[in-house]
């Protein structure tokens, strides 16, 4: 056997031996009482420590992920004007604009942008 192999496989069995011992050496509870209840400054919690996720928050993070993602596409744009011919570019690029209004306009529509209502 090359001596690559036989360094290679002793060193996944060491791995995994100190892996192994890991396991079985270690101090773990499960139902341990303040492990599994929330860190709010050394305190126990007063109300419940699961609130209730604003919907509306994640969808306009979700909204601001998107648009920002197409901004990232749009950057690219510029460098490639030069190396294409005008008609083309600007078709994509205004076929490409014109979908990301109608996008903004629908989000817009469905109240989605509406923070407080």
């Amino acid at each position: 056997m090359n001596s690559t192999t036989i360094m290679m496989m002793i060193t996944i069995m060491l791995t995994n031996i100190i892996m192994m011992l890991n396991i079985i050496l270690s101090k773990k509870t499960i139902t341990d009482r303040e492990k599994s209840s929330p860190f709010e400054c050394g305190f126990d919690p007063k109300s419940s420590s699961r609130m209730p996720f604003s919907l509306k928050f994640f969808l306009i993070a979700a909204i601001f992920l998107i648009f920002d993602i197409e901004i990232a596409l749009l950057l690219p744009m510029m460098p490639t004007m030069m190396m294409t011919k005008m008609y083309y570019w600007m078709e994509t690029t205004t076929i490409f604009i014109l979908i990301l209004i109608m996008g903004l306009y629908h989000e817009w529509n469905q109240g989605a942008l509406n923070w407080a209502k």
